[in-house]
């Protein structure tokens, strides 16, 4: 009898064990955003004073969509929606303090660019015969702005509602060597229906030139879960345009047909990324701008893009020209993301929408001159959903 209630007793400890454990992954697996986020991001580490200015740590939710700021470059901290298993799953990487983001070797990460996004050759443009210089900061070139562009200067961020950021910044005449007094607002919303909008308005009291966009790094199968080499991809164009070693475009389109570029209809991010092409090697994989079939007419869906692993699915919509995609091909493992892993070769992508690399420079280029007088207004899109 003794024996068989000892064994009895361990069937219930067993039982009990299972059960415990059981309940205990459910509840990891049914965990808020909330206590996700809090696992990695501290409103305290994001406390800090930069060119006496205060920086902090914001978010904007809707239904099953949340995404953390920092007026910190006005960026992207993280985002977070539902896997195709309901899993709550930051699809775009970041770092987890206003000091990280300062000492971080790739200055990017989420950050709103400008004052021109993309390059300008050798930094170098003129206006109404008057010659400007942008500091070096890509090799010969100029990249996002100059060594201080807008990913590192300090904004002012209002917060009207629970869904909408709003982060402006007076950027003066002369800073990085454009001129004019240039007054910009970014106004970061979120839906309902699982977009991120993005809405950007400029003015200025100078000729100078403008293309602004984000440079959020996006990973669909969460931060830190590795390569998005096997990540699906659709691009809405017909063309892109190539590029010199500098990554300076060669002056004109060239059709995508029969390319590596051809994303026409959906390709993994990693199926030709080793072709024997010359602009693939030019930018290390994908680092290219390509001309939307129906940008810079009204807003039309650019790119779609599908994480193997989670079946979570971006679409990217834009008023602008241009889209600029990069397969995270300069990403060493020097910096740590908010959920510990590292910024790995290829472990995350861009899609940043825009006017064209080198505008300034290229009269076959749509312009990106804004003249006082005129309001520079651009909204780009990203919406997430699961695959069907």
């Amino acid at each position: 009898m003794k024996i068989l209630k000892i064994i009895i007793a361990g069937m219930v400890c067993a039982t009990v064990a299972f059960s415990c454990g059981k309940k205990q992954e459910e509840a990891k697996q049914s965990a808020t955003t909330a206590e996700i986020m809090d696992m990695h991001l501290k409103k305290e580490d994001f406390d800090a004073t930069i060119d006496g200015k205060k920086t902090g740590l914001y978010y904007i939710k809707a239904k099953d969509i949340t995404v953390a700021f920092t007026n910190y470059g006005a960026r992207i901290v993280g985002l977070w929606v539902p896997d195709k298993n309901g899993k709550m799953t930051d699809v775009v990487v970041g770092l987890n303090s206003t000091a990280a983001y300062q000492k971080s070797t790739e200055p990017y990460f989420g950050g709103t660019i400008g004052r021109v996004g993309n390059r300008i050759a050798k930094g170098t443009f003129t206006i109404d015969g008057k010659t400007y210089h942008v500091p070096l900061n890509n090799d010969a070139n100029s990249l996002h702005g100059g060594k201080k562009g807008f990913q590192d200067v300090v904004w002012n961020v209002a917060q009207p509602n629970d869904k909408t950021l709003v982060f402006t910044y007076a950027s003066v005449d002369g800073e990085e060597g454009f001129p004019g007094n240039l007054n910009v607002k970014v106004t970061y919303s979120v839906t309902d229906s699982g977009k991120v909008v993005m809405d950007y308005e400029a003015t200025t009291d100078k000729k100078t030139p403008v293309n602004l966009t984000n440079h959020a790094f996006f990973n669909l199968n969460g931060e830190g879960s590795g390569t998005v080499l096997n990540h699906k991809v659709m691009i809405n164009a017909d063309a892109y345009t190539p590029v010199d070693s500098g990554l300076i475009p060669l002056g004109k389109a060239e059709k995508v047909a029969g390319t590596p570029f051809d994303f026409t209809n959906f390709h993994t991010i990693g199926e030709r990324i080793e072709a024997d092409n010359v602009q693939l090697k030019n930018g290390m994989g994908y680092d290219h701008n390509f001309e939307l079939t129906n940008g810079g007419k009204s807003m039309s869906e650019a790119a779609t893009v599908v994480g193997d692993k989670t079946g979570i699915v971006m679409k990217v919509y834009t008023r602008e020209p241009g889209l600029q995609f990069y397969s995270g091909n300069f990403m060493k493992g020097q910096n740590t993301f908010k959920s510990g892993a590292k910024d790995e070769f290829r472990t995350a992508f861009a899609m940043e929408t825009q006017h064209f690399p080198d505008a300034i420079n290229q009269p076959a280029f749509a312009p990106i001159l804004l003249e006082p007088g005129q309001k520079y207004h651009t909204i780009s899109e990203y919406e997430f959903s699961i695959q069907k």
